[in-house]
């Protein structure tokens, strides 16, 4: 069911975010609905993976969630964040499978953009051969910018995740078509660099077969558009969705 990279044979994937189940519970300081219950919920459906941003200001996912998710072990744990001392040291005691690394600022509604992996590339790589040596699997959310690309793979990253929301949230076609060129030709130059690449921000069922033209994809992270749409049809169903749109 589930797409296959035409040079590759492999399956594409999907990571589900889960920050916006969170963000629900967070709104009336209650006990539900729970992190934990929903990556259940997404395993039986299908996910290969689960993202969750702890946040500097803990708007959503909050320490206790990232303790839980990895002790449950239900999926393997992206733990999305931003290059923070005290988010690092939570990522070295947690030890989740995948550590993603992005920008951060408090004003911001959701992530903006890439990270300038060349203005910070010291204190990047730093950090990236803390947690590769403690054993997490580090990934750059990036810009598809070729001089970014080629500083993100002298980091000593091995993944990088395309940020794909300034093209899901293009409203002008011409202009919606150079930002979906602009991806395709930064994920050539990434599988190039011999990266892994994958993509993630803004994605839903109606931009999905755009976003499905970006070649050498090997996971897509989708989490706003998924929790949506499960106010109406139930999470397992809305992950199930997605999978399903993603193999046609």
């Amino acid at each position: 069911m589930i797409k296959k990279d035409r040079e590759m044979g492999r399956p594409l994937k999907l990571g589900v975010n889960i920050d916006h189940v969170a963000t629900l519970r967070q709104a009336r300081g209650t006990v539900y609905p729970d992190p934990l219950e929903a990556a259940q919920i997404c395993a039986k459906a299908g996910a290969v993976s689960l993202t969750i941003h702890l946040r500097e200001d803990r708007r959503h996912i909050q320490d206790a969630d990232v303790y839980a998710l990895k002790k449950a072990a239900i999926l393997p744990l992206n733990l999305e964040m931003a290059n923070a001392p005290e988010i690092v040291g939570i990522a070295l005691d947690v030890k989740p499978e995948e550590v993603c690394l992005v920008p951060e600022k408090r004003q911001e509604l959701t992530t903006e953009g890439g990270l300038n992996v060349i203005a910070q590339f010291d204190a990047l790589k730093e950090t990236i051969e803390r947690l590769q040596v403690n054993g997490s699997e580090v990934s750059l959310f990036v810009e598809p910018d070729e001089k970014i690309l080629k500083a993100s793979a002298n980091t000593g990253v091995r993944v990088v995740e395309l940020h794909t929301g300034s093209f899901c949230d293009a409203t002008d076609p011409a202009h919606a078509k150079a930002l979906l060129n602009k991806l395709i030709h930064g994920a050539e130059c990434a599988h190039a660099l011999g990266l892994q690449v994958n993509a993630g921000h803004g994605i839903n069922l109606d931009n999905l077969p755009d976003v499905l033209t970006v070649p050498h994809l090997d996971t897509l992270n989708i989490g706003h558009s998924i929790v949506a749409r499960a106010v109406f049809v139930g999470l397992e169903t809305a992950v199930c969705e997605m999978i399903e749109a993603m193999s046609s």
